[in-house]
């Protein structure tokens, strides 16, 4: 027998005994109760449960969702991080890759994670569902973690809305609502799913380094989380090893995660207090409602006294800059073969509602998913005019390596995220004409081994540059992760990626193409 095929075989056999499907039914229905402690009302669960429990597999491990939609719309799910490699199909956002699972219907999603481990989240993403609670983690535990650790810990920073997303919308679109302050309601912060100023004691052991798993899935607001007392160290970034970084805070926007390594101290005589910052730059802060700052017990021992650590203003807190962060598999820069510029633009019609475009246009749906005119326009699918002009489509050769430069000469900061990818962050530095009262930008460049998420910040008055292979032919959405405003009113592009490899390689499953028909 070939000795490579001999090797091949056994590497198979070892993979098929060890990897499992962990199988998971998730009814999708309509749930009651107060998340903020004070609004009761209607949002989205998975079999009568809000916060929805987090999803845990071993890499290698395939899960499988049985999803059952008892709403009254429409429904999706998104593997926000995840490559789905050969499985575009089952990416999740709306008339892009699927019509969605109409109500009362069911669909089963797979997602394989042979090829990746790390702290991702699933969550909707069909009439921005995950903003009324159809978001939870989706953790892929490696079976040979990157660094030593005893524990590990996972922490939700979330933000919460009195209203359904829907409702909301809709009342700030209506222009008659623009300077009642009731438009703009202020969300709550949630920390591990309740509100913030009522959570439960971080619990710690003394002499124990501990894995933080933390994870944005707010909708609009930008989340601030640090310890008083303690370090952490960066190790992971989206999925993605770091090299260790030391930081005294995070600093996540919606969609973005960090692994950080937190070694306790070897005295129980004190607690110390952890604080949890949310705020936003899409509303007036002068109203004082924003930032808000929620805070809790981290405990050694019960009843102990919580120390005092005064903070030094005068010092500037280390948070971990893109820039800062470097790849831990020390992938040097990419060599560009196409760049593209995107510009972030903002639009405000005469009922003074906003609008925002990337690049072309402002992106808005289609009747018929991206993904299936690629798959069944033959050789015309790479060229971009056959799709809708409001796609916003790029098509991207295989294997070519695309930047993109982001521009945002405007004052709201914005997260982007890439779906079937993760990128290299380059670059960045000041942009447009910063007005008074904003953080002044500065130019930054990563070092030699840049680090890669699939989610990205763009802060006011800043641009950015991505670099990324096109390696995993598809049709992916690129878009900001601020539902309420951005991403709701247009700020997307649709990556078509490899057109003529995706129609060799992939089926859209039957079950999908009847979906559509129902609806």
């Amino acid at each position: 027998m070939n000795v490579c095929f001999l090797f091949i075989f056994v590497i198979f056999r070892l993979k098929s005994c060890f990897a499992k499907r962990v199988e998971l039914d998730w009814n999708i229905e309509y749930v009651y109760g107060a998340r903020d402690g004070s609004n009761y009302r209607r949002s989205i669960g998975v079999n009568g449960a809000t916060p929805i429990p987090a999803v845990h597999v071993m890499q290698g491990d395939t899960l499988v969702l049985n999803v059952h939609n008892k709403l009254d719309v429409a429904t999706s799910l998104h593997p926000h991080g995840i490559y789905n490699n050969g499985t575009n199909y089952f990416d999740g956002p709306d008339m892009v890759t699927e019509c969605g699972i109409p109500p009362g219907e069911s669909f089963t999603y797979e997602i394989d994670t042979t090829a990746q481990s790390g702290t991702f989240w699933i969550h909707g993403h069909t009439r921005h569902a995950d903003v009324d609670g159809l978001r939870t983690p989706f953790i892929i535990h490696s079976n040979k973690p990157p660094v030593d650790y005893d524990e590990e810990l996972l922490i939700t920073l979330e933000d919460w809305f009195s209203q359904e997303f829907y409702v909301r919308m809709e009342y700030i679109d209506n222009h008659k609502n623009r300077d009642d302050k009731f438009s703009v309601n202020y969300a709550t912060g949630l920390f591990n799913g309740y509100n913030a100023n009522n959570t439960a004691p971080i619990k710690l052991c003394p002499g124990k380094r501990y894995r933080l798993r933390v994870i944005s899935m707010a909708a609009n607001n930008w989340s601030v989380f640090r310890i008083s007392g303690h370090k952490m160290i960066v190790i992971e970034a989206d999925g993605v090893r770091s090299m260790p970084l030391e930081v005294d805070e995070l600093n996540l926007g919606p969609g973005q995660r960090n692994s950080v390594i937190v070694t306790t101290l070897n005295s129980t005589d004190s607690n110390y207090v952890f604080e949890f910052i949310s705020t936003s730059s899409t509303v007036n802060l002068e109203e004082n409602e924003l930032p808000k700052s929620y805070k809790g017990v981290v405990e050694y021992k019960e009843d102990a006294p919580i120390k005092n650590i005064p903070e030094q203003s005068d010092k500037e807190p280390m948070w971990p800059d893109d820039m800062a962060l470097q790849a831990a598999d020390r992938q040097p820069w990419l060599p560009v073969d196409r760049s593209i510029n995107l510009t972030i633009t903002r639009y405000v019609d005469q009922f003074r509602v906003t609008f925002w475009s990337l690049g072309k246009t402002l992106y808005q749906p289609t009747i018929v998913p991206t993904l299936y005119t690629a798959m069944s326009m033959g050789k015309l699918a790479s060229n971009e005019s056959v799709y809708a002009p409001q796609t916003n489509a790029y098509v991207l050769r295989h294997l070519e390596v695309v930047e993109f430069v982001i521009y945002n000469p405007n004052r709201n900061d914005h997260t982007f995220h890439m779906h079937g990818h993760d990128f290299q962050v380059t670059e960045a530095g000041p942009c447009g004409n910063r007005s008074g009262g904003y953080p002044e930008v500065f130019y930054r460049k990563s070092g030699p081994w840049p680090i890669r998420r699939d989610t990205v910040q763009v802060r006011a008055f800043e641009y950015v540059r991505l670099r990324f292979r096109a390696d995993n032919p598809g049709v992916w959405r690129f878009h900001c992760h601020i539902a309420p405003g951005h991403d709701y009113n247009g700020l997307a592009v649709i990556l078509i990626e490899a057109p003529e490899l995706l129609q060799k390689q992939q089926r859209i499953p039957d079950q999908m193409k009847e979906m559509c028909k129902k609806q």
